[in-house]
Parts: C-alpha cells; structure tokens; sequence
C-alpha cells in the first residue's frame, strides 16, 4: 500500500475515536494548526504528514504510529489503561468505562455484545448496596487499595457515595445501547462466590449483611427475567426512562470470556478482558471481523430466551435463583 493510501487509512482510523457528530476536519485543522482545506489534502492522502505532525496527532488521538504505516503482519495493536497502584484508581477506571460507553452512544447506529463470564458490571449497579460490595471488593482485592487493606465491608459503610454519581451516568449510559449478552448457568457464580468467600473469611462485618446481598442478588436476576421478557432493558431506579433492546441468549457448551465487542456505525471495537476488571481494546478490521463472525456463530448457536421461548426463559432463571437458595439456606447451619 502506498504512503498516500496507507495516510487516509490512518485518518479513518482516527475518525473512529471522534463522536459522529464530529467533524475529523476541523479536529485536525484545529490539533495541527492549518487551514480546513490543509487538513483536506491530508485527510485525503494528497499532502504527506510529516514526523512532527504524525506524533502530534498520535498523542491527541492515543494511537499507534504503527496504525500509520498498516503493516500486514500478526501483529494487533491493543489500546487500555492498567491498574496504577494509586488510590484514586478505581475513580479513574469508572470514568474510563463511562467515556467508552459515551463514545459508542455517539453513533447513530450502535449495539454491544457481552460474552458473559461475570455478569456484566452494569447489573450490579442496579442496587446501591450491592454496587457497594462489588467496589469494595474490586478495591480491596483486586486492585489493592491501601486505605482498604484492614478493613470489612459492611452495607452501612457509606464508602458508596463517592462513586454514586458516576455509577448514575454509566447507568444511564449503558440503557441507551441495545444490547445483546451471550450466557451461561454459570453467570453469576463469581459474584456469588465473592460474597461467600468474604463472608467466609469475617470481612463481612455480619450475617445479616451477607444475607442482604444475596436477596440483591435474586432482584438483579428478577430483573434480568423482566428485561429478557420485553427485550428492552429496565432500570429500576428511572422507571420512566424508556430503555434500548435487549437480547438475552443462552450457550450451555461455552462459558465467556467477558468480552466486550462494540458496533458503531460501519465501526467495530473488540474489548478483551483481562486483571479482572480492565479492558484492552482495538479497532483493528482483520481482527474485529473475525470476532464479529465468532459471535454470530455463537448466537447461532445459542438459545435466544429474550421476547421468545418462554418455558426456557423461565427455567435458566429459575436456576439461577436455584443457586442463590442455596447459598442462602447454607448459611443458618454454618451459624449454628
């Protein structure tokens, strides 16, 4: 591919970082400090960026040279932010989330598909005391916060209220994507099993708080059945606010990875998971095809129980509150 080709390729790839209301010609005007029909020549591969420009415009835009240059090689190039130690980490990885979501709901044609591992945070939120535990515990023993090392979770700590308005706007955010999540029985055993483990190890300062988030969990599933009924999605605090489509399917044979694939516009982004709550992303075509394929093929072969199949529908959820029951009822005779 010639520099010419392989320059309007790099602003198209730049382009996909920008809001769809968002002219690439005037950000470029304006980041490079030329006229609108400079920027033209550029954006069109006419006039050849020099170095100078090239690195100004891969700082602005958080890119790669190597995007430039579109070498043909296995080589992917993946974009995200990793756990910097510092106390306002977590902050840091909510706003982080919220921009993405921001930026997809920026498109006038959007979907997000979750290949769920961990029931996707966003259900979490759903109750402020259970939003609550999943901080702490993201804090505390994934991403080792200090302040956080000594202490125990209890649903009256009012630790929430820093995150609160940030965990509104995502939220909000999220009930604005259609969406489509690819499940497993399997979906929200880790969450279950953090509960467990810390009320197991005395980090739960008492049982009738343990107790509290496992009947949080049996509303979240309540509500994930509702939703998966009406294939929209339901936010029990705003009621009033009508929510994108939801497609719920079932995959007994393959439980996620919780990847996070996003479609906006003619545009395609991959988020791999990985550290347990951050995401590597990239908007690599090749790449972003071929996922696209591999979750069609799983919806295809997948049980769809939003809007349709009732009976099914009702059984997957039933068994999911199976599991809940169970950890409820184990608790009296650990007491006793």
């Amino acid at each position: 591919m010639s520099f010419n080709k392989s320059q309007a390729a790099f602003f198209q790839t730049l382009k996909l970082s920008l809001p769809s209301y968002t002219s690439l010609v005037d950000e470029i005007a304006e980041i490079l400090e030329i006229s609108i029909d400079s920027a033209y020549r550029r954006i069109r591969g006419e006039k050849l960026l020099d170095f100078s420009e090239l690195e100004i415009l891969c700082n602005r835009f958080n890119t790669s040279v190597d995007t430039f240059f579109n070498l043909h090689s296995n080589s992917i190039l993946f974009q995200g932010n990793q756990n910097d130690y510092q106390e306002n980490s977590f902050m840091k990885w909510m706003e982080d989330v919220y921009a993405q979501l921001n930026l997809v709901n920026s498109f006038s044609k959007k979907h997000i598909y979750w290949l769920v591992k961990d029931m996707p945070p966003f259900h979490h939120y759903y109750h402020k005391e259970l939003a609550s535990f999943k901080f702490f515990f993201w804090r505390k023993s994934i991403l080792f916060t200090d302040s956080l090392k000594d202490t125990k979770f209890s649903i009256k700590d009012n630790s929430y209220d820093q995150f609160a308005e940030i965990t509104d706007k995502i939220l909000k955010a999220y009930h604005k994507i259609p969406t489509t999540e690819i499940w497993n029985i399997e979906g929200i055993n880790i969450t279950l099993r953090q509960i467990e483990l810390y009320h197991e190890m005395g980090i739960m300062t008492s049982t009738e708080d343990t107790l509290f988030l496992y009947h949080c969990m049996m509303e979240v599933i309540d509500n994930l059945e509702k939703m998966a009924e009406k294939g929209k999605k339901i936010l029990p605090s705003h009621p009033d606010i009508v929510g994108a489509d939801y497609s719920f399917f079932v995959n007994e044979f393959i439980i996620g990875d919780n990847t996070f694939f996003a479609t906006m516009d003619e545009n395609k982004v991959t988020y791999l998971n990985h550290s347990v709550i951050y995401f590597h992303g990239t908007s690599d075509p090749a790449f972003n095809n071929a996922m696209f394929r591999n979750l069609d093929n799983l919806i295809k072969k997948s049980t769809q129980i939003s809007i349709v199949c009732e009976k099914e529908r009702k059984q997957f959820f039933n068994k999911l509150r199976k599991k809940v029951v169970e950890r409820i009822n184990a608790i009296p005779q650990e007491e006793e």
